[in-house]
């Protein structure tokens, strides 16, 4: 979780570029009221949104993504990318692109409840391994992740001898693999919170 804070952490943390492009106030309004940013961090986050949508749709692509350098060289870039795409769709609206990056605020104020919440990021998380969006994190897919994220630094059988560890210490069903239920117990020490928490510019 920390690789992945520590990523998307970097792809907006950037100048953002201006934009002619603007958001109308009642817009600006309803996602300020859904998501808990501010309005100068909604409009920053606009005008990087605007930058990447070269076509000028008013959506982005995964293409539109892979061209960004960061995510084009990161191991795991492919599963980030994924991570802000619903269902398996090909495309993202604005709102939908802050629905995911609102995963990364800071719960602040907001009593744990809401798109902040410790629940919403620990989905969020367990959907980024659970890869085939069956509930269940497998063996191979924890395997998969991780050899993205140590790639050829670390022996294959070393790699699978701490996804096997993983899950027998998270009790992970053998037949179907680790639930989302004990996902969280296995996190319940984890300060979720901190780790998937970015500050973004005012």
């Amino acid at each position: 979780m920390e690789y992945i804070r520590h990523y998307v952490a970097n792809l907006f943390s950037d100048i953002f570029k201006d934009h002619k492009k603007k958001l109308q106030p009642k817009e600006m309004a309803d996602i300020e009221k859904e998501t808990g940013f501010t309005e100068n961090q909604i409009e920053r986050l606009y005008s990087r949104f605007v930058s990447l949508d070269k076509g000028n749709y008013g959506f982005l692509t995964r293409e539109d993504f892979m061209r960004i350098p960061e995510l084009a060289i990161n191991p795991i870039g492919d599963l980030i990318i994924s991570s802000f795409f619903p269902e398996r769709s090909n495309s993202i609206t604005f709102p939908q692109f802050l629905h995911v990056l609102v995963h990364f605020q800071q719960i602040g104020n907001r009593n744990g409840e809401g798109l902040t919440s410790r629940m919403k990021k620990l989905r969020f998380a367990f959907n980024v391994f659970d890869q085939s969006c069956d509930g269940y994190i497998t063996k191979d897919e924890l395997l998969s992740v991780l050899q993205m994220m140590v790639g050829s630094f670390v022996d294959e059988k070393e790699i699978s001898d701490v996804a096997e560890r993983i899950m027998l210490e998270a009790d992970a069903d053998r037949e179907r693999g680790l639930s989302f239920d004990k996902f969280c117990n296995a996190l319940a020490k984890t300060d979720v919170e901190k780790k998937l928490s970015i500050k973004f510019l005012d």
